[in-house]
């Protein structure tokens, strides 16, 4: 019996060195991958200690022994474009990779409008959409995945997709078109690792490293240090947020048991109050900065044509979460108020006559209700009825604002550790960023955190002249009449200051924003200034005007500031005709006011007979500087700047 026990138990630890000798693959080195081309590749996996592992790659065979880590790591020499082809990788076991190509691989990273999705652009690029099958434009999507302790070694899941109309749906919309820009100019294989966190500032994307320089985000990050506590704070604090709403839903007089609920199209609301929508109720009712349930119903004449076919209810964005019916029916729900409200609405929830919405509607803390200047329209076939006027309106609950939570994935270093370290061995062409508006309400960092950044990931990919394209931020927010402060501003600033760090560049967009959101559509226009950048930065097309006027000099003399640019093309222009706007001056005293402005050749004279000494000159210096003018001929905006006496500006 003894000797039974003992050789099953030899038996089973060679079927575990069996298990464990088997190689493994990071999740990027996989089927359909996109390899950069021309320059050395390394391949990495895992496999049993001392195991050696060789690669077959274009009938060539290249071998690596794994070290005392498990850990193996082949070299290849730099490739041409092309493809598809097969890999295989040979230990115990073998591992054959299929659809390989190589081409231009692109790093996305940053925030939510890096990560805005094609499917969120459907009915503003239905062609482009329709249009998009290519099998050598790819993506592979990093999931959203944090860690406070220590870097990943591969990301947490994610596969390489090829672009058809269903799977563009996918893709982050900046990086599809500009990945659509690069593979028609270059005829090459685009690869886009879509590696980006809605919300995320910048300093979570810093290693532990980079994050020396700053010694307030190092005590941050090292609150949560302790997995324990972090688990322990995550599970209160979710708890605290589950009784909130649980509290909500059992004081909302519109769910309560035992009567007819709001949402029931027979609810006698005669004695509900109106409001007009879209609109805020802080604006327009006595409710106030009311925090909870607020329930708002309309009686819509539908024509029996749009009767029996599929329809659309469109309620542009709403703060903060909504749950929405037609006749009784929920038709659609969203948890947070940015995604617009876009809810197919089945045949047979129609009828003739009259119709019934009911939006129940939460706010969590701040000023609920309808998003201006958005759509608010029920469609079917070619018909439409617009919603807009007056709805009627009841609270039905009402509580303190919903409890504050720890973004544990925006803390310091969090997503380089989980969403960077797993994937720098993979080699790139570039990075595309876009980043900026979590970091408005503290700009001052801004600018060393950028440059702290750039030079982090350059050391991390060992490529210390990697191209490092970035957007600015759009114009967004109301416009305001007179010159002010603006955070966003200042962030701006901070990034056309980064860009002194060499081989960046910047894609101005104030022009391409939208007052009332935060997720400007036209990532078209994005994409394209960003490929514009790429093929000056990244392909060498030095003599291509890549981007609008940038600033170089301010000279003054007496009441006149004379600013001169580069990045000029044709010429400086003042879009659309009639005199230059957004610019202002101040003098010792700070006091900004409007100033008028003219082009002379290369430079833009500006003056103000209320400053009579200017010192500083700003320009589409706003939240949202709507109607800032100042383009070249090819077209291209202007960035906006801050400038003093005899200051110099970065050459882009």
């Amino acid at each position: 019996m003894k000797s039974l026990l003992l050789s099953l138990s030899v038996a089973t630890a060679l079927l575990s060195h069996a298990a464990t000798a088997q190689v493994r693959l990071p999740r990027l080195v996989s089927n359909g991958m996109v390899l950069q081309r021309d320059t050395k590749l390394t391949l990495w996996g895992w496999a049993a200690k001392g195991e050696k592992v060789a690669l077959t790659f274009q009938k060539k065979t290249y071998t690596a022994t794994t070290g005392p880590d498990g850990k193996w790591a082949v070299n290849l020499p730099a490739q041409p474009a092309g493809g598809p082809y097969t890999m295989r990788f040979k230990a115990s076991n073998e591992v054959e990779l299929t659809d390989v190509l190589v081409g231009d691989v692109w790093l996305l990273s940053g925030q939510s409008n890096m990560e805005t999705p094609m499917s969120r652009l459907r009915d503003k690029f239905p062609e482009a959409i329709a249009q998009a099958a290519n099998p050598r434009i790819r993506q592979f999507e990093v999931p959203m995945t944090y860690t406070l302790q220590k870097p990943r070694t591969d990301v947490a899941g994610g596969k390489w997709i090829t672009a058809d109309p269903q799977t563009v749906l996918q893709f982050s919309a900046v990086g599809y078109f500009f990945a659509k820009e690069i593979n028609a100019k270059y005829q090459v294989p685009v690869g886009l690792i879509k590696d980006a966190v809605g919300g995320s500032p910048a300093e979570a994307w810093l290693s532990a490293d980079a994050l020396r320089q700053f010694p307030k985000y190092v005590q941050q990050a090292d609150k949560y240090r302790d997995s324990a506590q972090v688990a322990e704070l995550r599970q209160r604090e979710g708890a605290a947020v589950a009784s909130w709403y649980q509290r909500l839903y059992q004081a909302d007089q519109g769910e309560a048991r035992g009567q007819q609920k709001w949402s029931d199209p027979a609810y006698d609301a005669r004695d509900w109050h109106t409001m007009g929508v879209p609109g805020y109720w802080v604006d327009q009712t006595p409710l106030g900065l009311v925090n909870g349930v607020v329930w708002f119903r309309k009686e819509v004449e539908v024509p029996a044509s749009m009767v029996g076919q599929p329809a659309r209810l469109e309620l542009g964005t709403l703060v903060d979460a909504d749950s929405t019916y037609i006749n009784g029916q929920l038709v659609g729900t969203t948890g947070y108020q940015y995604p617009p409200r876009k809810y197919e609405v089945k045949p047979g929830v129609l009828k003739p006559g009259k119709n019934v919405v009911v939006v129940r509607l939460i706010s969590n803390g701040g000023r609920g209700g309808f998003t201006p200047d958005k759509n608010y329209q029920l469609r079917a076939g070619s018909q439409t009825l617009d919603l807009r006027g007056p709805w009627q309106y009841k609270l039905g609950a009402t509580l303190p604002p919903t409890p504050g939570t720890t973004a544990f994935q925006f803390q310091p270093g969090a997503l380089f550790n989980g969403m960077i370290a797993p994937v720098l061995p993979y080699a790139i062409k570039g990075v595309l960023w876009y980043q900026g508006e979590s970091n408005a309400g503290r700009p001052q960092d801004y600018q060393a955190l950028m440059t702290s950044l750039i030079s982090d990931w350059r050391t991390h990919f060992r490529r210390p002249d990697l191209p490092f394209l970035y957007v600015q931020l759009a114009n967004f927010m109301a416009m305001k009449p007179e010159p002010s402060e603006s955070g966003w501003a200042e962030v701006r600033e901070a990034q056309r200051q980064t860009l002194r760090v060499p081989n960046t560049a910047m894609a101005v967009i104030t022009d391409v924003g939208e007052w009332n959101d935060i997720h400007p559509l036209n990532k078209e226009a994005v994409g394209q200034r960003l490929a514009l950048a790429a093929r000056q930065v990244a392909y060498g097309e030095k003599k291509l005007v890549a981007s609008g006027p940038v600033l170089e000099s301010v000279q003054v003399k007496g009441n006149t500031a004379t600013l001169r640019f580069s990045s000029v093309g044709g010429g400086l222009v003042a879009k659309g005709g009639g005199p230059l706007k957004h610019f202002a001056v101040a003098g010792p005293d700070k006091k900004f006011v409007w100033a008028q402005a003219r082009i002379e050749g290369n430079s833009v004279v500006v003056w103000s007979e209320a400053v009579p000494t200017p010192v500083t000159v700003r320009y589409a210096w706003a939240d949202n500087p709507e109607g800032a003018n100042l383009y070249n001929k090819e077209g291209l905006p202007a960035s906006a700047f801050q400038a003093s006496v005899s200051a110099t500006a970065p050459a882009q």
